[in-house]
């Protein structure tokens, strides 16, 4: 009896999260307003980063002392790739409107 060998290749991604509090009012929006603008500027860059593989924002609805207001978690092939994100054109836009209405940030980075 032969027993067949599979080889499993296991592919790992970087995960990119991001966190921020912010500004109760910017740029002319609720903090509330200015999560949502987030949201949607920061998924639509899916397909037009091609190194951005997925990206998901969640806003905060609970809006405890301990919240952040919204999370990025995003996935890349590489580290390389999360380098190239950071200075595509499109993101550098969304980054600039996100230093605008930001108190705070902390990122993780993380393999899985």
């Amino acid at each position: 009896m032969c027993a067949a060998l599979i080889a499993v290749h296991t592919v790992f991604m970087l995960v990119h999260v991001v966190m921020w509090k912010l500004k109760e009012f910017a740029c002319g929006a609720s903090r509330q307003e200015n999560a949502q603008k987030m949201k949607e500027k920061l998924e639509a860059l899916v397909g037009v980063v091609p190194q951005l593989k997925s990206a998901t924002v969640g806003v905060d609805f609970k809006h405890t002392d301990m919240s952040y207001d919204a999370v990025l978690i995003s996935r890349f092939e590489s580290e390389e790739d999360l380098a190239a994100y950071k200075i595509h054109p499109a993101h550098v836009a969304i980054s600039t409107f996100c230093k605008e209405i930001r108190e705070g940030r902390v990122v993780v980075d993380y393999w899985e």
